[in-house]
């Protein structure tokens, strides 16, 4: 569906929230214009629904030649071809295409559909598994895809078939072609856990061809900012407290120029036998992840690195997700439940990125 609308906010009337924007983007937004008595710029505002969900793009002080309704049409344009390549809900996009396929040939792809796969072939390798596009079956088996979600936990024998029908190993990409391979006709690829990062990407990329210099980009919670906002200063974005009951900010990161994305247990899930069962499926077990961590939060140059990496240090767990960031220099923060509320854990380039923000 192709859909976007543009509003404008004046210089003299404050950042107001609309409804396309991840409660991520809201509470902070709105936290730094309640504080913030510096003098406001002209905003922009375009959003739209796509992907399953909305996605909002903040202009500050936009050029004079800048025309709002042709830059909507092109963000709606280009979000709308990756969901064209990418979708597993269209019958007629290139992924279904793929996934439908029951034979073990080598399927031409389009090249943006193979580089995502092929980076996230890359990050499930990286992360030891703890990632994979593959795990879409698995997911629906414990019932966090389009059917109802259940109130127990799946038969284990249901559990091992869509283990043996899943597994990034079993899928190879070659982008020279570009063409994607499954080894076993029942391989299906989900890339909800990287597309929408790499749509955000895509997008910058369109406003960085309109010579915009000052955005906020947000599609499904996933962020990446770029210059100063309405007042004159780094985007900031809030990070929540897991709760699975309210929302509340317990971090502010500042972001120029790069992303940030959040994977948490707390917003779908189910409750059996006094045990929260999450979205969050570790492959490697093929249930969710019954472990501790309860968000992570990244920070990247790419939107798309920073929403895989979100959802692979989650699975990972609290002790062996910190160890992996640090390894890989990735700026993360975790949030871990505890018997007295939520303990924090991050990387020493998380750490750096507040160091920044206070030191501003």
């Amino acid at each position: 569906m192709l859909y976007a609308s543009v509003h404008t906010e004046a210089a003299v009337s404050p950042p107001r929230p609309t409804y396309a924007l991840n409660i991520l983007a809201v509470v902070a937004l709105v936290v730094v214009a309640a504080c913030d008595t510096a003098p406001q710029r002209d905003v922009i505002e375009i959003d739209g629904l796509a992907m399953g969900t909305s996605w909002t793009v903040k202009i500050a002080a936009p050029a004079s030649g800048l025309d709002p309704d042709a830059l909507a049409a092109g963000i709606a344009g280009r979000i709308e071809a990756i969901e064209q390549s990418m979708s597993t809900y269209r019958p007629e996009s290139a992924l279904t295409r793929f996934n439908d396929q029951r034979g073990t040939d080598w399927v031409p792809v389009p090249g943006e559909l193979c580089d995502v796969v092929a980076s996230a072939i890359a990050i499930s390798r990286a992360s030891g598994g703890a990632f994979d596009a593959t795990v879409g079956p698995l997911v629906d088996l414990w019932g966090f895809g389009p059917a109802v979600t259940p109130d127990e936990p799946p038969p284990p024998e249901l559990i091992d078939a869509a283990r043996a029908g899943s597994g990034y190993e079993k899928l190879d990409a070659d982008c020279a072609q570009p063409a994607l391979r499954k080894s076993v006709p029942e391989l299906r690829v989900d890339l909800s856990a990287i597309a929408k990062g790499y749509a955000v990407d895509a997008v910058a990329d369109v406003l960085d061809e309109y010579a915009v210099i000052d955005y906020l980009v947000e599609i499904g919670g996933e962020v990446r900012a770029r210059g100063r906002n309405a007042a004159g200063r780094p985007w900031a974005i809030g990070i929540e407290v897991p709760d699975r009951s309210a929302r509340h900010v317990t971090r502010v990161i500042e972001l120029d120029d790069t992303s940030l994305a959040t994977s948490g247990d707390y917003r779908n899930f189910f409750e059996h036998d006094g045990r929260f069962y999450s979205h969050t499926i570790d492959p490697r077990t093929g249930a969710p992840a019954l472990h501790d961590l309860a968000a992570v939060s990244v920070v990247h140059a790419a939107a798309m690195e920073a929403d895989a990496w979100a959802t692979a240090l989650l699975v990972l767990g609290p002790e062996e997700g910190p160890t992996l960031a640090r390894e890989l220099g990735l700026a993360a923060l975790f949030q871990r439940r505890t018997d007295d509320g939520v303990a924090e854990e991050m990387t020493g380039e998380f750490e750096a990125l507040l160091r920044e923000r206070q030191a501003r």
